[in-house]
């Protein structure tokens, strides 16, 4: 297949156009899916039956479920009520990129907080002990110890579930938010040049996913300096580490 790079270089601009699309999504859904998954973790691990019964069945629920019926029920299903339609959340449900935001934070609310529990559950007992002897209030204790060690622990499944979500702002083009792919499948509509658009396309998605794998590592790099390793240090006499025969 002969490429042509005029058409290959006007196709990335176009795609390009569409990337804040892309990232507007990525954000809000990411963001909004934390502020949700810290509730669901905090009923998860309170102990109470009924509110760690409920976690149980949104995680299950929304981790057992395809993403793309989620994102359908949403926006197409949820019209069709006429409660929904006179109600205070209509401007909102009938908007694709609300809906689309919605049904992508809802499922990565599930994923995320059994992450955020796994790390919780990481924690050393002893470590709690330790700041509870030291006189720690819950507070400090959280802020201290658990969550620096809990957030160190859970951020390279973190780092996934981010990767996945950039990924899966894809099906917002099923509800007419124009994306990334969105905005490749018109370009294909228009030229029937499928292999040349999406190979574009998927760069872009590769350039994306390599910046945001290279800031979670930074994050984890300076979330971990106690791990890092030390430069062998001679002693005074610079004779330390000699073999002598």
């Amino acid at each position: 297949m002969d490429f042509d790079i005029a058409f290959l270089f006007s196709t990335f601009i176009k795609l390009v156009e569409a990337v804040p699309m892309t990232l507007a999504l990525f954000a809000c859904s990411v963001s909004l899916g934390a502020l949700f998954a810290l509730g669901i973790t905090y009923c998860r691990v309170s102990g109470g039956l009924l509110l760690s019964g409920f976690a149980r069945a949104y995680v299950f629920v929304f981790r057992g479920s395809p993403l793309l019926i989620q994102m359908f029920l949403i926006y197409y299903g949820l019209g069709q009520f006429p409660a929904v339609r006179h109600s205070l959340f209509w401007p909102v449900l009938r908007d694709p990129f609300s809906c689309a935001v919605l049904a992508l934070a809802l499922c990565t609310a599930g994923y995320q907080a059994e992450i955020m529990r796994g790390g919780l559950q990481a924690v050393p007992a002893r470590e709690i002990e330790a700041g509870r002897a030291a006189g720690m209030s819950g507070l400090l204790l959280f802020r201290r110890i658990i969550a620096p060690i809990a957030i160190r622990q859970a951020l390279p499944a973190y780092s996934t579930e981010i990767i996945l979500m950039v990924k899966s702002t894809a099906l917002a083009s099923l509800v007419t938010v124009w994306e990334v792919t969105g905005t490749a499948q018109r370009l294909i509509s228009q030229t029937y040049r499928t292999m040349e658009v999406f190979l574009v396309a998927t760069l872009i998605y590769l350039l994306i996913n390599f910046i945001i794998v290279r800031l979670m590592a930074l994050v984890e790099y300076r979330l971990s300096p106690h791990l890092r390793e030390r430069p062998v240090t001679a002693s005074h006499g610079g004779h330390q580490g000699e073999v002598h025969g």
